[in-house]
């Protein structure tokens, strides 16, 4: 990722994404702006998201994983027998976060599908392109197809209103 002056930045298409701290003194993005980033934020190379499931008995299990943002679907690989799986496989949904407390993008998703890392040749070479790593050499990963539900993001307090940016499943802008 290209670094301009101690930034961290991220292009994808005309937007950027600058993951660098954020003041309370900056003004409010508006609802497109924030969606822009939204997206460069999560088609940036090398991108890691935390995913929150929960057991049928409700226990809560958090885990920071690859993120690959293919066809507006986000797509991480786990190991098949893994909690995350398991709770995801049972439940359906999950909760990602992707960015810094000062700059997050916030997902409800569905699992839309599960898929042996070896089974779909574009997807496993559209995750391996953005996540730099190849789960396909390691035995027992699956793919699993998330399904953004509910999008929001915000940096300060004063981007809490209007955060949400994305609802049942279709976007706001």
């Amino acid at each position: 990722m290209p670094r301009c002056g101690g930034v961290q930045q991220a292009t994808s298409g005309s937007a950027t994404w600058h993951h660098s701290r954020v003041t309370g003194s900056q003004q409010a993005r508006d609802r497109a702006t924030r969606t822009a980033n939204v997206l460069a934020m999560l088609a940036t190379p090398a991108v890691d998201v935390w995913v929150a499931t929960a057991s049928p008995t409700g226990a809560a299990h958090l885990v920071p994983v690859s993120l690959a943002w293919i066809d507006e679907r986000v797509v991480i690989a786990v190991e098949g027998r893994s909690v995350t799986a398991r709770n995801l496989t049972a439940s359906g949904a999950a909760r990602l976060a992707v960015g810094s407390t000062r700059d997050v993008v916030m997902i409800d998703a569905t699992l839309e599908t599960t898929v042996d890392v070896g089974a779909d040749g574009p997807l496993g070479a559209a995750y391996v392109e953005q996540a730099d790593w190849d789960p396909r050499l390691s035995s027992g990963y699956v793919f699993l197809v998330l399904r953004p539900v509910r999008v929001q993001a915000w940096r300060e307090a004063n981007e809490i209103p209007g955060r949400t940016l994305m609802r049942d499943g279709t976007w706001l802008v």
